[in-house]
């Protein structure tokens, strides 16, 4: 009978020891957080198009997308594609830009020895989307490739043979969505550069107030003037006026130039500084504005950005369980939920600003006011930490949606280039119809997409592990962007 006693004793002991074991493996160290920053900068060079570089670190890619805007007599070769597909499509790949230098502008001097790849990323976009401002008078490229016969295909982009038509925003057929956030992108990307490369940052801002200025010229969404080409995939469903505060923002910050600052005072009211929105996205500008212009208010007192502050907080209370303003709703497991397609896109872009308000906050020590009760920067950093850490592998699943990073992480990503053979190990074409073969196939993608985030587990934390699940298995460039500078933060902690 004691034996059986001290059995069950030892086995309880095990047990315990095992659960504690479990749950401290999750304890991520500020190393860990540098390796995943690394994995996450890393694979933007997975959605490349064009001539790749000498110093390409995913070598199973190869060069692409070589004669983009060739037959309507423009160079559009570079961007990025992206997700998993081969169209390069303007507006989410300026979002992408923007988070990607917001996140070197913010936490750049925590990135230590990644951030000459961080610029390096947003270079490959910003070179791009040069190009595409200023090939033509009066127009702005916003895409190359139709998605619908793109989206036929299971190819590789280096294989490509689908249409790659170029589609744009005139006078006639305005964007201003598309062309505001393209100015952002690039007077977000001029504060990056303005050190390292005084000239070519020059060159952005100077681009980004003429984009803009044709942006607030000539007002309209680009849904309406492209309609199926650019919906349902990024729909502008928001519209244009978001964006417009948004670029304007951004090149206040970037050029400190007055009239920007008139602009935003006269214009702010029409375009979104009364409403709270809870949705920060590729499509939805108004909570980010708000964290953008609070800076003013916090370092300055400016007292037009009162307003920003204020709703910045109506925002960051949201977010934070307890708080009487609190709405947001959270899996189970703890994660962020929005959207049962691509959630984790809403993580990240959360997150960052998460920790973007604790740092303005922080620097000026002020606290999120939320009704009767204050919340800390410290609070906003803990809640930041759980998302990042969920998405790293501390979740009920147990699994990591970063691809590459520890030791379970998706096998099955929907991207095409990751899951056909790539064309060093089967340099032979393979056709449009030939690649659904590796669509369905069950065996784990043959190219590893290193530090891809995937769409994510559904509001049950329950993740399919299907390449055809592409609400949950695709990974996108605006995923990634963000969480590049939430990683950046949490590395230099200790």
């Amino acid at each position: 009978m004691a034996s059986a006693t001290t059995f069950s004793l030892m086995l309880q002991f095990f047990f315990i020891t095992f659960c504690c074991l479990s749950y401290f493996s999750f304890a991520f160290t500020s190393q860990d957080y540098a390796n995943a920053l690394e994995k996450s900068i890393l694979f933007f060079e997975g959605q490349r198009s064009g001539k790749l570089p000498s110093n390409q670190r995913l070598t199973w890619r190869g060069d692409s997308g070589l004669s983009d805007g060739s037959t309507y007599h423009v160079n559009l070769v570079g961007g990025y594609y992206d997700a998993g597909d081969n169209v390069k499509f303007g507006l989410p790949m300026a979002f992408t830009t923007t988070l990607l230098a917001w996140s070197v502008i913010e936490f750049g001097s925590s990135m230590q020895n990644q951030i000459e790849n961080a610029k390096a990323a947003i270079r490959w976009s910003t070179d791009y989307l040069l190009k595409a401002a200023t090939a033509t008078p009066d127009t702005l490229y916003v895409q190359v490739g139709d998605p619908n016969m793109d989206h036929r295909c299971w190819e590789r982009p280096e294989d490509m043979d689908t249409p790659r038509n170029v589609y744009k925003v005139t006078i006639q057929n305005p964007g201003s969505d598309v062309a505001a956030e393209t100015a952002a992108a690039l007077a977000a990307a001029s504060i990056v550069f303005k050190e390292s490369d005084p000239s070519y940052s020059t060159k952005l801002l100077h681009t980004a107030m003429k984009v803009f200025d044709f942006a607030d010229r000539y007002r309209g969404s680009y849904s309406n003037s492209l309609n199926s080409v650019v919906c349902p995939f990024y729909c502008s469903y928001s519209g244009y006026q978001d964006e417009l505060l948004w670029g304007a923002s951004w090149i206040h910050r970037a050029s400190q130039n007055r009239s920007y600052l008139t602009y935003i005072q006269s214009n702010g009211h029409t375009m979104g500084s009364d409403d709270d929105d809870y949705s920060f996205s590729w499509d939805d500008k108004r909570p980010g504005t708000k964290i953008l212009l609070s800076k003013e208010f916090l370092e300055k007192t400016t007292e037009e950005f009162q307003l920003y502050k204020s709703h910045s907080d109506n925002y960051i209370c949201s977010l934070i369980p307890g708080t009487s303003s609190f709405q947001a709703q959270y899996t189970p497991g703890g994660l962020f939920y929005k959207a049962s397609e691509s959630n984790l896109q809403y993580v990240t872009s959360t997150t960052f600003l998460l920790l973007t308000y604790a740092k303005y906050l922080g620097s000026n020590g002020g606290v999120a006011r939320c009704g009767g009760s204050t919340v800390t920067a410290e609070s906003l950093i803990a809640q930041a930490k759980k998302q990042v850490d969920y998405i790293l592998g501390d979740n009920p699943a147990r699994m990591s949606y970063m691809v590459g990073f520890g030791n379970r992480y998706p096998q099955h990503v929907h991207h095409r280039g990751s899951s056909v053979p790539s064309i060093h190990a089967h340099p032979n074409r393979i056709s449009c119809n030939d690649g659904f073969q590796f669509l369905y196939s069950s065996s784990p993608n043959p190219n590893v997409l290193v530090g891809a985030i995937i769409g994510g587990p559904d509001n049950r934390d329950n993740f399919a592990d299907d390449r055809n699940n592409y609400q949950q298995s695709e990974p996108a460039t605006y995923i990634n962007a963000p969480f590049v500078g939430a990683l950046a933060f949490f590395s230099a902690k200790n």
